[in-house]
């Protein structure tokens, strides 16, 4: 009997924690196998990998049911007596319609440490294997009496990567738990449904975190709130100093506004700056949309501590668009507050109402309509139309496009700071649908379409379309071709060149004269009115700017 736990990632650097967990916990028994897929590899291929076991195990999320669904049906067709087992978040809620599929024959809810070791033990023989679900002979559902939480303390000697090729963890996303639970009640996540906080052994968690430093590279820590315990968060961050290689990137979800003193002068002492990347949920400005949620947040503590840790921490925001009591100019004013922190990421996500969550027990009380598919979407309620969700969802594009891939950086900060960002990346996303696919476009179209759009609706301010010029010739490695802005004639260039003794047998130029002093801008984020000359110099690997002030020049990257 041949047992496989498999995935499906949702992209190929992602790497599943939970199949590590219980093939190390199992591996005694030389018949249980792991393996991983991604969501856009051929199913076929899948299926024949899989069809050589006797049973498969599935972990099961909301980014991967749909395609693992379609797999096990596949593997059923090709071979009836393979017996399929769906673990995870996503089946473990509400999983009646699942388990009443003709090609699903288990289920397990919830943590899967105890149950699995119990399914491996006494398969075929399951009656008394804890939180199983299961059909009989007859298709009559069996659910077997909850399992209880495994003591994080038996988990103490587990190196969930120790299998794994070491040379392939370096261009991988490598997951750490030190605890699990969360001490929040936010009703759209399924962490506020485990209250109690249980920590990891502190010296399991330094000898996996060691392991993970010297063979990978990114390393994201899976804790719902990293910083709620203090001590227990400098430890960790002095011994990721004590022992990182240089390479290393640590990624934490931290509470800004609850985030301890010394904690930040810790920061501001010792870490270098971008070894750390935290990830802050905001989610809304609203504090009537927060309480709905069971939610509490200062926000002015939590804009406090980002604008006093972005010199040393990289950092990504998130918002939430479809809470209750969240109306469209709600979402507006909070995307605008947030958006002026000028994080290098900003998410804006749309409520979704996974299986088990409390706002999607009581969607019925705000009107909330949501896809009865993952991911389950919100699609409209009693605060936002559809009309206004679909505009939102716009925007969200645009500012992907060109925020979170750093493509109209200095543009999109001119406009936070004079117009109304909301406004503009809305209308840009509208306009961006209306003349290109949103997914299938070119980075010449990318700068083409911001500028007609500014051209025709921000056509009195020049310094908007000299952002766009600027964005554009930053953002290549090699000198591009011309756009927006032409570059000065060919004699007028080469007389600056050589006034200025720059290098033009290592590098190549663009030289743009503009209306302002970009400088001034990015030191200070002040629009300093007066004729100015910019210099672009491409190196192949690189660009950077050369600013001429008085025949003199300042060297910029």
């Amino acid at each position: 009997m041949q047992f496989l736990l498999a995935t499906l990632n949702s992209k190929y650097i992602h790497t599943n924690l939970a199949i590590r967990i219980f093939y190390q916990l199992n591996k005694n028994k030389e018949n249980i196998h792991w393996k991983e897929f991604t969501i856009n590899e051929d199913a076929d291929g899948i299926v024949s990998y899989c069809t050589a076991y006797d049973v498969i195990a599935f972990s099961c999320y909301i980014w991967n049911i749909t395609q693992t669904l379609s797999v096990a049906k596949k593997i059923k067709t090709k071979n009836p007596s393979i017996k399929i087992l769906l673990g995870g978040p996503e089946v473990s809620y509400e999983y009646h319609n699942v388990i009443a599929l003709p090609y699903i024959d288990f289920i397990i809810q919830g943590e899967g440490e105890i149950p699995l070791q119990a399914f491996f033990h006494s398969y075929p023989n399951v009656e008394e294997v804890p939180a199983l679900i299961y059909k009989t002979d007859d298709n009559k559902i069996i659910e077997n009496k909850v399992a209880a939480q495994i003591p994080l303390e038996a988990l103490a000697e587990i190196m969930p990567y120790s299998d794994d090729d070491k040379e392939s963890l370096k261009t991988k996303v490598l997951y750490i738990e030190t605890s699990r639970g969360c001490p929040y009640k936010c009703e759209f996540c399924l962490a506020s449904l485990d209250n109690k906080v249980r920590y990891f052994p502190n010296a399991s968690i330094k000898r996996n975190l060691l392991y993970l430093m010297q063979h990978g590279r990114v390393i994201k820590f899976l804790d719902r709130t990293f910083n709620l315990k203090k001590d227990f968060t400098i430890d960790i961050f002095q011994f990721i100093l004590d022992n990182h290689t240089g390479n290393n990137i640590f990624q934490f979800e931290i509470t800004a506004d609850i985030i301890h003193p010394d904690i930040v002068q810790f920061i501001h002492d010792y870490v270098p700056k971008g070894l750390f990347r935290f990830e802050i949920g905001i989610q809304t400005v609203n504090q009537k949309a927060n309480l709905a949620v069971s939610r509490k947040q200062n926000f002015e503590k939590t804009k406090s501590i980002i604008k006093t840790l972005e010199n040393k921490i990289e950092l990504h925001l998130d918002l939430i668009v479809g809470l209750a009591l969240d109306y469209y100019d709600d979402i507006k004013y909070s995307f605008e507050e947030v958006f002026k922190l000028f994080a290098p990421e900003l998410q804006l996500g749309f409520l979704k109402f996974l299986k088990g969550t409390p706002v999607r027990d009581k969607h019925q009380q705000h009107g909330f309509v949501f896809d009865p598919n993952p991911p389950y979407q919100i699609i409209e309620s009693n605060y936002l139309s559809k009309t206004e969700l679909e505009k939102i969802v716009l925007l969200e594009h645009a500012l992907e496009i060109y925020w979170n891939k750093g493509r109209a950086i200095n543009t999109l900060k001119y406009i936070a700071l004079h117009y109304s960002i909301f406004d503009f990346l809305q209308g840009l996303g509208t306009y961006f649908s209306s003349v290109s696919h949103l997914h299938r476009y070119t980075l010449k179209d990318v700068y083409e379409i911001i500028y007609q759009f500014a051209n025709s609706n921000y056509a009195d301010d020049i310094i908007v379309k000299e952002m766009i010029a600027i964005d554009y010739y930053l953002h290549h490695k090699v000198r591009p071709q011309q756009l927006i802005i032409q570059d000065l004639p060919k004699n007028e260039k080469i007389k600056i060149l050589q006034e200025n003794k720059l290098h033009t047998q290592y590098f190549s130029y663009i030289i743009l004269p503009i209306h302002f002093d970009f400088n001034i801008f990015e030191k200070k984020a002040i629009i300093d009115k007066k004729s100015a000359t910019i210099i672009f110099q491409y190196s192949g690997t690189a660009s950077s700017i050369i600013f001429l002030e008085n025949n003199q020049y300042m060297h910029h990257v």
